[in-house]
């Protein structure tokens, strides 16, 4: 199994579309998502403002870190207390302990600020893990997952997948390929870690994601909660973990929790293996409907 080493620093880079593909005007998603964003700052050669440059020069990544509920804990003060959720006991929210209900209106849906602009995407996936899950279960889990996205959009955004037992996830620089594999990640409660490579700055036009690389943290026992409600549902995550991959932020706000790319998930859920509005909507304004 992969070892994983990953130093972290909490940077907001997350950023999301108003306006569609119109008028390109890019806004700060939910304070939630900001907060969950991380980025790792081992090759950076510039840091400007609160983005990390790297090289080849604007070259950025965007680390999103799924937690189990109950871990990677936040405030973030919108008056109600989640402690179920991860948010802190010491939290103003909690202190006040009060149970006032989210705005209905919040959209469901939030972007990186960077799409994929060459499609289709081609992925490898290294199917070695320590659950005895066999090539083909974890072959078919990734690509059912890739397949639910390309389901709602009239774009062809995933393409083939190759098979290889020595990939890496890169957590230093990209290296040309977009890779899902098992490893140990060093810290509690994470059940995968999405790095999404990319340029998201700048012209809407000249905006673009690059690579993706996810992690799937094999302090879990995967395999299909379908089956067996105590284990941790890889096409269930993977689905999630793909929207990461092109374009698509977490979502912190309870009025999303039945979104695919709501930011918990936990043993036996199933539900992000098929889209819901929310995510529809945002894949379409990335890429089109139908």
């Amino acid at each position: 199994m992969k070892k994983i080493a990953l130093g972290i620093f909490v940077v907001v880079m997350i950023l999301s579309l108003s306006g569609v593909a119109g008028a390109g005007k890019l806004i700060p998603t939910a304070d939630q998502a900001k907060e969950k964003a991380k980025v790792d700052n081992s090759p950076v050669i510039e840091k400007t403002g609160d983005h990390l440059v790297l090289s080849p020069p604007g070259l950025e990544k965007v680390v999103f870190i799924h937690y189990k509920k109950g871990y990677g804990g936040f405030c973030d003060n919108d008056g109600v207390c989640e402690k179920d959720l991860g948010e802190n006991p010491s939290c103003a929210d909690c202190k006040k302990d009060k149970d006032e209900p989210e705005d209905p209106t919040t959209a469901c849906y939030a972007f990186l600020g960077a799409k994929w602009q060459d499609l289709p995407v081609d992925y490898v996936i290294d199917p070695d893990n320590p659950d005895g899950l066999t090539e083909d279960f974890v072959a078919n889990a990734m690509f059912l997952g890739a397949e639910e996205w390309d389901n709602h959009t009239s774009a062809d955004l995933f393409g083939g997948y190759t098979i290889d037992y020595n990939s890496s996830w890169d957590s230093d620089a990209p290296d040309g390929r977009n890779e899902l594999l098992f490893g140990d990640y060093p810290e509690d409660g994470v059940i995968a870690v999405a790095i999404t490579w990319g340029y998201f700055r700048g012209k809407p036009s000249a905006r673009r994601i690059v690579e993706f690389d996810i992690l799937f943290d094999t302090d879990f026992i995967w395999g299909d909660a379908i089956i067996d409600s105590a284990v941790m549902d890889l096409q269930n995550i993977t689905t999630h973990e793909l929207g990461h991959g092109v374009g698509l932020a977490d979502l912190y706000e309870t009025v999303c929790v039945e979104e695919t790319m709501y930011g918990y998930s936990n043993y036996g859920d199933v539900k992000k293996r098929d889209l819901n509005t929310g995510d529809v909507a945002g894949i379409q304004t990335l890429y089109g409907g139908f």
